[in-house]
């Protein structure tokens, strides 16, 4: 089986922006009075592409792109200490009870984000309550 070049296992690969130039050369021509739709056809891109430079220039002055990609902060993190301490306390504590303990905190996150967060800290605890 060939692959696509631009497919690799599961995720689309984030492409770069386009160049200044042609951001300008989009947003002068739209300025001139001419429709995204045809400028978005005469220069090969995307209407929505026409439209957010179109955008962006009249807001802020520039074409130029924002920001690309990084990391988001882990909202977490700053809670840990409250977190390990909980667990140790009642190890059979569920993450919907620890979300709602944090929620009471003003620390508003979902079952997931708990749930990933104790796994990257290799956090453990019984998930279930002792059976008779």
């Amino acid at each position: 089986m060939i692959q696509d070049a631009g497919w690799s296992g599961g995720q689309h690969r984030m492409t770069r922006p386009l160049s200044n130039d042609l951001r300008e050369r989009v947003v002068a021509a739209i300025e001139a009075g001419e429709s995204c739709r045809s400028v978005a056809a005469r220069f090969g891109i995307a209407v929505s592409s026409a439209v957010k430079w179109s955008q962006r220039y009249r807001s802020s002055g520039s074409v130029a792109p924002g920001k690309m990609g990084g990391h988001r902060k882990r909202v977490l993190e700053p809670h840990r200490a409250f977190i390990v301490e909980r667990i140790n306390q009642t190890p059979h504590v569920s993450l919907h009870r620890l979300k709602e303990e944090l929620a009471a905190r003003g620390v508003k996150v979902s079952h997931d984000t708990v749930w990933q967060f104790l796994r990257r800290e290799g956090l453990r605890f019984k998930k279930n309550t002792v059976r008779p």
